[in-house]
């Protein structure tokens, strides 16, 4: 199938991706999936050479490691150094029709190697020049570098967990930060299209990552001090409590959220705690905010009170939202993500057999599609090269 061929609301949009790790390419991803051609840029330094990613953990070829083949599928690598003259033409005639122009280079690092926006306009005027930083632009911390760690503490995310329950902060056990800010960073270059679209009209895009995940973080633990003067209570009360957690049950644990006044009052009866509901602490949603500590302990003690198999027939049967806790492995046999196809077994030509997940986005007329495994470093100089009569 070629490139054009492709099916999926981005087919024709051609992208060209200097990204790397995790941020970047979480959002090519996307892009991929979605039917762009993403030719994705690599180092052709000695060595390990090409995206880092590729080396961590291990894999059949020894650089197709996992975090890297779940980042990278409906991608071609070509490898180039963009230090060479060579490199330099290349990357000239690759940006010259490109739609969109993607990296996670820091600026000065672009305008050494005369890839600043500026200089890739000269080339495309119509180009969508989207940069994934780590701090915006006129701020102290403009030069640093960002890594999800240093995002995750700067953001105030790494303090909810002291919030909690009195703990030391600590990261969350994810990557939290580079894969929000990576879907920040999609959306933000199909705005950009979609204006180009209408108008004709390039941009320069830039996606700081301390000031996006401090957004994604504040929506809701703002809270507080969001009506001026403020109170000083930031943190949403009840995502913040340490209550809040799955439940312990008979025989393992669940997870249930009554959110109705009709669904508490039911699910109290069902354990057998009937006058719970109509205590004042709990008879309306704004005192069960303020009172959320005592209400998730009188959910913990109920919850013991049945298997969870016994509590997912009671909660089903009254439509109260409730859902089976997995540990991580039984994601993999989950038996609805088992019915619609979610985990999928592919055959990658040089590394074998591996498990992929599909997109998860369904599109009625424009579907998302597999139609590249993961490629290995440079698989595709040779032949993108020689489309450009290079």
């Amino acid at each position: 199938m070629t490139e054009s061929a492709r099916p999926g609301p981005l087919s024709g949009v051609k992208i060209i991706d200097m990204s790397s790790v995790v941020l970047g390419p979480l959002a090519t991803l996307i892009f991929g999936d979605l039917g762009a051609d993403v030719i994705k840029i690599e180092s052709g330094q000695s060595g390990k050479a090409g995206d880092i990613m590729r080396y961590a953990g291990k894999s059949p070829t020894g650089d197709l490691g996992p975090i890297y083949t779940n980042l990278n599928r409906n991608k071609r690598s070509v490898q180039l150094d963009a230090k060479s003259d060579q490199g330099k033409t290349a990357l000239t005639a690759l940006l010259k029709d490109a739609d969109v122009f993607f990296h996670n280079v820091r600026l000065a690092g672009m305008a050494r190697l005369g890839l600043d926006y500026d200089s890739v306009k000269a080339i495309n005027p119509s180009i969508v020049y989207v940069h994934c930083a780590g701090f915006g632009a006129g701020g102290p911390y403009e030069k640093r570098q960002a890594y999800d760690d240093l995002i995750q503490a700067a953001s105030g995310f790494a303090h909810l967990s002291m919030m909690r329950d009195g703990s030391a902060p600590s990261y969350a056990p994810s990557l939290v930060a580079d894969k929000t800010v990576g879907l920040f960073a999609t959306y933000a270059t199909l705005a950009a299209l979609f204006h180009r679209q209408k108008t004709g009209e390039g941009q320069f895009v830039s996606v700081p990552m301390l000031e996006t995940f401090t957004f994604f973080n504040m929506v809701e633990n703002l809270y507080g001090e969001t009506f001026l003067p403020g109170n000083g209570k930031v943190a949403y009360t009840r995502s913040v409590n340490a209550n809040r957690k799955p439940y312990k049950t008979k025989d393992g644990y669940i997870a249930l959220v009554p959110y109705s006044d009709d669904q508490w009052e039911t699910f109290f009866e069902m354990g057998g705690r009937k006058g719970v509901f109509e205590d004042p602490r709990f008879s309306t949603y704004a005192a069960r905010t303020e009172n959320i500590t005592d209400l998730y302990a009188i959910i913990g003690e109920v919850a013991q009170q049945k298997t969870t198999d016994e509590w997912l027939t009671l909660l089903d049967q009254a439509n109260i939202p409730a859902m089976r806790f997995n540990q991580m492995v039984d994601v993999l046999s989950d038996e609805h993500l088992s019915a619609v196809g979610f985990f999928e077994e592919r055959h990658h030509p040089e590394a074998g057999p591996y498990r992929s997940m599909k997109h998860p986005v369904s599109f009625s007329k424009t579907p998302a599609d597999v139609a590249l495994d993961p490629p290995r470093l440079g698989a595709d100089t040779d032949t993108v090269l020689a489309s450009l009569g290079l």
